[in-house]
């Protein structure tokens, strides 16, 4: 199975949590009481349709052709005022950075953000109450209890939106992909033609004194994205949990670096505003093919606001200075564990 059928980020699910258990009806007997009171127990709550968050995963794969998922019933109550099992509870792991929606209403449930985490996506029923709840001063021996409430069956939507300290922006070709081989582990697939990245790739880059980040390689943005040209909108999504957005734009483009940068800005703003007020770093890649002269001339029609480096992959060609200008833009709020200023290695 080849790497792009493995990358899920969208699944729909059919969940029905379970049935709540009867309350019991039960009147105490034994051979010493013959017309004992009520002591019907409660039942047991039906199962509940969970979601957790398990940092180990990066897709939602393991649930693409999973289409129901069932919670079990809770069992009734018994005598002694026992009260029924709790019905089987379904929990589904999911990457962090899922999204749970109601598939009817796409109304944004809740948001898995760490390891560990549970969220409850479909609530099971309720167990019936018992007959001795019902005794009151007029009605010493209630022959009756309440019986489980239903559970509830409904359509969700979970999706996935990449969590990464560093996500690229760049047409097709810009060398993206390019720079996450180098700079990482990951081995995404490369070639010389438009859309070679069909799936986000992840790497974590290695820095200075054995820390590190993480870098997303999104598929190539094209004119038009925003609106849903090519395979733009679907994964512009993932682009909204990056801290920092690296441009990327090679130097031998068509159009001027500030005009292709324009470009990708206006895809970004016009598919969500407030991307543009994410810290941003520009990249010109391919700088092996410019001789000194020709990057001086460039540099000086580069945008002013916002800091930029000629990097070339293949010749390992500004890669520190790359690494370093993202670990500074990553701390610009300082987060837990990092530092700020870039260490001797």
């Amino acid at each position: 199975m080849s790497q792009g059928s493995n990358f899920v980020d969208y699944v729909k699910i059919c969940c029905r949590s379970g049935q709540g258990g009867a309350g019991s009806a039960h009147l105490h007997r034994d051979k010493l009481t013959a017309k004992g009171g009520p002591d019907g127990g409660d039942g047991g709550r039906g199962g509940h349709v969970i979601v957790k968050g398990n940092a180990q995963l990066w897709t939602l794969l393991h649930l693409k052709f999973r289409k129901h998922v069932i919670a079990g019933p809770g069992d009734s109550g018994g005598s002694s005022l026992r009260t029924g099992k709790t019905g089987q509870d379904e929990i589904l792991e999911v990457p962090l950075g899922t999204i749970a929606k109601n598939a009817e209403t796409d109304e944004i449930l809740f948001e898995i953000t760490k390891d560990g985490e549970t969220q409850i996506l479909t609530p099971g029923g309720r167990g019936g109450l018992g007959n001795w709840h019902f005794k009151s001063p007029t009605q010493q021996t209630p022959r009756f209890a309440q019986p489980g409430e239903s559970g509830q069956e409904q359509w969700n939507i979970l999706e996935l939106k990449l969590l990464a300290d560093v996500g690229l922006v760049g047409f097709p070709n810009a060398g993206k992909s390019t720079l996450l081989s180098v700079v990482s582990a990951a081995k995404p697939e490369i070639a010389d033609y438009a859309f070679t990245t069909l799936v986000p790739n992840l790497g974590i880059v290695a820095y200075r004194n054995n820390r590190s980040f993480v870098m997303a390689d999104i598929p190539g943005i094209i004119e038009g994205a925003s609106q849903g040209k090519g395979l733009g909108i679907r994964f512009l999504r993932h682009i909204e949990r990056n801290s920092v957005l690296l441009f990327m734009i090679p130097a031998d483009t068509n159009r001027t670096i500030k005009e292709e940068y324009e470009i990708l800005l206006n895809e970004l703003e016009q598919y969500n505003p407030e991307l543009i007020h994410k810290p941003r770093v520009l990249a010109i890649t391919k700088g092996d093919l410019l001789d000194d002269e020709l990057q001086q001339e460039m540099k000086a029609e580069l945008p002013a606001d916002i800091p930029s480096v000629f990097i070339s992959s293949v010749a390992q060609k500004g890669i520190t200075e790359l690494k370093d200008m993202l670990w500074k833009e990553i701390n610009v709020s300082p987060q837990v564990g990092k530092s700020e200023s870039p260490e001797e290695e």
